[in-house]
């Protein structure tokens, strides 16, 4: 599937000096290095695309963002691999509701969602795979599983079985009950008759009346969502068979830490025998207005309707640095607002033919970007450094902190 456009990162680290990066693992709960590599292996799970970019996937992809650029102006190469659900039941119900093809919405979605990443100047991924492209990738998975007796069938469905794995909730610490209501919620079955265990998860669908399938050795249907990320990570990234996990980051937003991550990691130790990531690094939620942003709640804030009245592309960028990646934040007019009047006054400095000293500043972000992308320590230092500018602040290299910014924080002077 084809992305967008791509985006150069300069290698900076003839000029810089690039500390260690550390990241949140979730497994662990703990802040890790990154081990230092010639090439790091990441995956972020893609949208579903039966509606519009909101602030939730912006804040997303704006997080992995940052990490992608602070690895590549290291001096490092990343194989970035981000799916997208091409196929689901969200997208059939909202095909339905809207009276409209289902493939032709999930084109025009994705095609909304190129156009808002593009804008936003996030890196597109290596390989970016949707869900029916990859049906051969599936069927290969289920069949690894099921030579491991690890896959059984409820009729004509294929379910993977949690019970094998010891290791089973070790990224999301939760007990089997909490699992058993989490996985109700996000759209898996653990009810249905015929289940070793309720948890066990949809790997193979067999095709139900009026909705789509494709031919595969288990059947006419189409794939389970858990399972298309484990297929297409393990295919993609290429992982080094030396190396004791299969990829170096598995990431996406908080909400998917259980069922979905669980799931892939579960999926993934069954097939090679490996831990799937060295990190799981998720970030946090957007709220709007004091209430958790949602489909449901119908107040979502979409990246085109911003774009659409006018907002600068980096202010949005800006405004979800203001709080750290893990935070869960809220998003208020307000807000943006002030990263809008922040932005219009880094845009003044940065064409000034005079700024304050910036060794120090070009130093800090790094070191910040470093310590588990800690951007309101970031956004707090440039807010400074361009007061002191404006304040009459001379010394600064321009040359050197417009490649900072433009590098590492993904500043468009256009």
């Amino acid at each position: 599937m084809k992305a967008w456009s791509p985006v150069s990162v300069d290698d900076l680290s003839a000029s810089i000096v690039f500390p260690q990066f550390r990241l949140t693992d979730t497994a662990s709960s703990n802040k890790k290095f990154l081990s230092k590599k010639q090439i790091y292996r990441m995956y972020v799970c893609g949208i579903t695309p039966y509606d519009a970019t909101h602030l939730g996937h912006a804040a997303t992809y704006l997080s992995f963002d940052l990490i992608h650029r602070l690895l590549l102006a290291s001096g490092a190469a990343v194989n970035y691999v981000q799916n997208i659900t091409d196929i689901d039941e969200p997208l059939l119900e909202r095909a339905v509701r809207d009276g409209v093809k289902w493939d032709e919405l999930a084109a025009d979605q994705i095609e909304l969602f190129r156009h808002d990443m593009e804008a936003l100047n996030v890196i597109p991924p290596t390989s970016y795979m949707g869900a029916i492209e990859s049906i051969p990738l599936v069927t290969q998975a289920i069949d690894d599983m099921t030579r491991s007796k690890r896959t059984y069938q409820i009729e004509n469905d294929w379910y993977f079985s949690v019970n094998h794995d010891g290791k089973f909730g070790s990224i999301s610490h939760l007990s089997h009950s909490e699992m058993v209501e989490l996985f109700s919620q996000r759209g898996g079955d653990p009810t249905l008759s015929g289940k070793k265990d309720a948890l066990d998860c949809l790997i193979w669908m067999q095709q139900r009346p009026n909705e789509p399938g494709w031919p595969s050795a288990h059947g006419f249907g189409r794939p389970g969502w858990h399972i298309e990320c484990t297929a297409i990570a393990m295919k993609y990234l290429q992982p080094d068979s030396n190396e004791e996990t299969l990829i170096d980051i598995q990431g996406g937003g908080s909400d998917l830490i259980f069922p979905h991550h669980e799931m892939c990691a579960s999926q993934a130790r069954a097939i090679s025998g490996k831990e799937l990531a060295s990190h799981y690094v998720h970030a946090g939620m957007i709220g709007l207005d004091g209430e958790k942003m949602s489909k449901s709640k119908g107040n979502l804030v979409f990246v085109s309707a911003l774009l659409a009245s006018g907002v600068d592309p980096f202010a949005i960028r800006w405004s979800l640095m203001r709080d750290h990646y893990r935070t869960e934040r809220m998003w208020t007019n307000e807000r943006l607002i002030q990263a809008t009047e922040e932005v219009r006054r880094l845009r003044q400095v940065m064409s000034s033919k005079t700024i304050a000293p910036t060794d120090a500043l070009a130093v800090s972000i790094v070191e910040f970007l470093a310590n588990d992308l800690d951007t309101s320590s970031v956004v707090k230092a440039v807010n400074n450094w361009v007061d002191a500018t404006l304040n009459g602040g001379t010394g600064g290299d321009i040359k050197q902190i417009s490649s900072i910014m433009e590098n590492l924080l993904g500043f468009a002077f256009t």
